[in-house]
């Protein structure tokens, strides 16, 4: 495979120090300012995202990725108000005070710049940018790649730290607009727009990539691969052998619904048929 980019790192190696991993998702309460928002407590959500962050934590996974799940409908980036990665960078700089843990960040959707900000104020380590390179069609309406503002927003801060994994044929849309671009294609544009780490999804939260995609994805690209959504305990060794790392959070929480606490059990029993896999080069 020709590299398309340029003195990349290994970021998953980087960040965990490992070179695989399983990486939690603490799905915030609604924010203020959110359609269902519903006068809780800053400090409620505060600790409900704590309590989600030890769940994981003690279960054994690696790290952490904090997300305003609970803002659905989500905005487009431009009409995120300042109230939601003020309340993030919170949020994040509580979690990695208490437990220590590698950091990153999702402000949906797609708000890499809100993103780039939360990381620095909260001290985590990379962002989760769902639309990196081309556009397409999200529940939110049309969706632009985000890289080139973002990746000199990120110059501005001085972070360059702040690694950015990005989705390639991102869940919860259509992609009618690139139909005659494929996949691999598709990869190597987030590859090429300086990304550190690709995620392959399926079709919303909770649906898991195909084994076919992910190998085509998997070809397109030397970067570091990892698949957000869909990973069970059926399936954890199957994906982990074709990747470096998986997002969970929806197998892992009461009854396996992603709304629900995190359920300590479930994370155990994961990391137990995940361990195998994961002691594979």
């Amino acid at each position: 495979m020709v590299a398309i980019s340029a003195g990349k790192i290994d970021a998953i190696q980087a960040i965990f120090s490992r070179p695989k991993a399983v990486i939690g998702v603490i799905h915030c309460d609604p924010f203020p300012g959110s359609p269902k928002y519903r006068g809780k407590p800053v400090s409620a959500i505060i600790d409900r995202a704590l309590r989600d962050a030890e769940n994981y934590i003690l279960g054994g996974v690696h790290g952490l990725i904090v997300e305003n799940h609970g803002d659905i409908p989500f905005s487009k980036p431009e009409d995120i108000g300042p109230e939601t990665p003020a309340l993030m960078a919170v949020i994040t700089e509580k979690v990695r005070e208490r437990f220590g843990v590698p950091l990153g960040i999702n402000v949906l959707a797609n708000a890499a710049l809100p993103a780039f900000a939360t990381a620095l104020a909260g001290g985590a380590d990379f962002i989760r940018v769902n639309q990196w390179a081309n556009a397409y069609i999200a529940n939110e309406g049309f969706i632009e790649g985000a890289a080139a503002k973002a990746l000199r927003y990120r110059s501005q801060l001085r972070a360059e730290h702040i690694r950015v994994f990005a989705d390639s044929h991102v869940k919860h849309g259509s992609h009618a607009i690139v139909a005659d671009r494929s996949i691999r294609e598709l990869t190597r544009d987030v590859d090429f727009f300086e990304a550190d780490a690709v995620i392959a999804t399926g079709q919303r939260t909770g649906d898991s990539a195909t084994l076919e995609e992910i190998d085509e994805i998997r070809a397109a690209t030397t970067l570091p691969l990892l698949v957000g959504s869909g990973v069970t305990p059926a399936n954890v060794c199957q994906i982990l052998a074709r990747t470096q790392a998986v997002i969970v959070a929806s197998a892992l929480k009461v009854d396996g619904v992603w709304w629900n606490d995190v359920d300590r059990e479930r994370v155990k029993a994961f990391m137990a048929v995940a361990q195998p896999a994961l002691e594979q080069p």
